[in-house]
């Protein structure tokens, strides 16, 4: 134990933190620690760590996304219309049309930044404001309700009534999010693409040097990011049963604070899938526990800010560059 907390600081003050807010929100309030709250906190932030394991891809490698909410939204929006060509298709089919989508608006960040050697926040923050301002101008802000009925059933996995009469039940959005996270810990854990990743987001013009393909890493980061914000994206219409052009506008960067939190690094080569875990637990539980003492939202993005704040402060501030494939000095 005590060398798991010098070889993995981060995460293991991290889960202590967490333990410690867990035991102090069960004596705060009696709603916390119970089945129905548990499992709709798992459902209704499944999307959140989809999100998050495709973020802590990109940022292991040395860059920073934020638009794939805004990308979740138009794989959402475009991909109604192209399961009407499938005459409204399946879960088989949603996965595959989702999951190119996504993986299509990631690989236009990853050329923009490629080829034209500019640092990944700038470039995403374009795309942020042309992916958005496309999608308001195509839809119109128009919701639509009318979709394939698989794709708005609710599939229950697991259900369970407690001593209260109350049903706590675990979705497909939860099996789904662990699916997610298994295959984002195999691809940066056990696999050559993996190691380049970190091996990059570390130390860019070395890693260039020893033959890896810059530009091959940058797709694949955020071609990964564009899979996880398609499938989110998905799995977010499975959960309101509608499509909404701007519900998911925001949430960006309670994902972003909640890796960060976690232990990645904003200045690439660190990262892993157990600190974006329970940096995402952190935030949701912190989040949770403030709605139900009755304190004010207002106060969570603080937090948030916060969050983000010394993230950025403490890092190296070398991020920007570390995509592009430009020699980076260290500060």
């Amino acid at each position: 134990m005590r060398k798991y907390f010098t070889t993995h600081p981060s995460e293991s003050w991290l889960l202590v933190v967490l333990l410690l807010m867990i035991v102090g929100l069960s004596l705060a309030t009696d709603q916390f620690l119970t089945l129905g709250n548990i499992s709709s906190l798992l459902n209704n932030n499944s999307v959140n760590l989809i999100w998050a394991v495709g973020l802590l891809v990109v940022l292991i490698a040395g860059g920073i996304d934020i638009s794939f909410a805004v990308a979740a939204s138009v794989v959402q929006y475009v991909a109604v219309f192209v399961l009407e060509l499938f005459g409204g298709g399946n879960w088989a089919v949603g996965f595959i049309v989702a999951g190119l989508l996504g993986i299509a608006l990631g690989c236009i960040n990853a050329a923009l930044v490629h080829q034209f050697r500019i640092i990944t926040i700038v470039v995403t923050i374009a795309t942020f404001n042309a992916y958005f301002g496309l999608l308001m101008y195509f839809s119109k802000g128009k919701f639509i309700y009318n979709l394939p009925e698989w794709w708005s059933a609710r599939v229950v996995l697991l259900e369970h009534q407690g001593a209260d009469g109350r049903w706590a039940e675990l979705n497909l959005p939860v099996l789904v999010m662990l699916l997610c996270v298994l295959a984002t810990w195999v691809l940066i854990r056990y696999t050559t693409t993996g190691r380049q990743l970190y091996a990059f987001g570390d130390n860019p013009e070395g890693a260039a040097r020893a033959g890896i393909n810059v530009a091959a890493m940058q797709f694949v980061a955020f071609g990964w990011m564009g899979l996880m914000a398609g499938i989110g994206g998905l799995m977010q219409v499975n959960i309101t049963q509608e499509v909404v052009p701007n519900a998911l506008i925001g949430r960006e960067l309670d994902v972003l604070a909640a890796v960060v939190l976690g232990g990645a690094r904003l200045g690439g080569g660190r990262g892993t899938v157990l600190g974006c875990v329970l940096g995402v637990s952190l935030v949701v539980i912190t989040q949770n526990g403030l709605n139900l003492l009755g304190v004010s939202p207002f106060a969570f993005k603080m937090i948030i800010g916060a969050i983000i704040l010394i993230a950025i402060s403490t890092s190296r501030l070398s991020f920007g560059p570390r995509l592009t494939g430009t020699p980076v000095m260290r500060q």
